[in-house]
């Protein structure tokens, strides 16, 4: 039990799929500008992440490597990614239309988000069966969360201040960003 919740923590803080990986940038900064969107945005992507890495884990353990075509893992894991997504779009513009217009063409480009892909990758590369596949998409997920709000709080303070002319708009959100990965480097005594 001890080594998932290092999974999770690792995966959530250590190496945090955005600030450290720099994976999942273009939502990051794009929906990061109301905290209910990147809330809700995240609890997307925690479904996805979490889903899709069992997913592909039983796809890889099960079809890919006893048939000998682990060379389509990509193509495998894009699509179970992309059934995932056209799943959660569906049930947000049926139960939660609110949301679903928030967050706009960024809940499609889940389906494109690097980072979903790289937790089904990097779990197969490290050998994670489908437990720590979980517990590890689950982290990334977690982690990717909690940089998207964390970057939204952020924002919603920056545009109550005066920020100099220069640095308005995407510098500021850059330079934010780049202070959360620096400050994100403090857990890495946690590994």
């Amino acid at each position: 039990m001890t080594s998932l919740i290092m999974i999770i923590v690792t995966t959530a803080l250590v190496n945090n799929v955005v600030l450290s990986q720099f994976l999942g940038i273009c939502s990051f900064l794009g929906v990061s500008r109301q905290m209910k969107a990147s809330a809700s945005l995240g609890g997307a992507v925690i479904f996805v992440i979490t889903i899709a890495s069992a997913v592909a884990s039983l796809l890889y353990d099960f079809v890919l490597v006893p048939l000998d075509l682990t060379y389509l893992k990509t193509i495998v894991f894009i699509l179970v990614i992309a059934a995932l997504v056209q799943m959660v779009e569906m049930f947000l513009k049926k139960n939660s239309p609110a949301i679903y217009k928030a967050l706009g063409i960024y809940l499609p480009l889940i389906t494109t988000n690097c980072a979903v892909l790289g937790v089904a990758l990097t779990n197969v590369q490290d050998g994670y069966n489908l437990v720590e596949c979980v517990f590890s998409g689950f982290g990334t997920a977690v982690g990717y969360t909690v940089a998207i709000v964390l970057l939204a709080g952020i924002r919603g303070r920056i545009d109550e201040d005066a920020v100099p002319a220069p640095f308005r708009g995407a510098p500021i959100v850059l330079l934010c960003a780049t202070l959360m990965a620096i400050a994100f480097m403090g857990f890495s005594g946690l590994s």
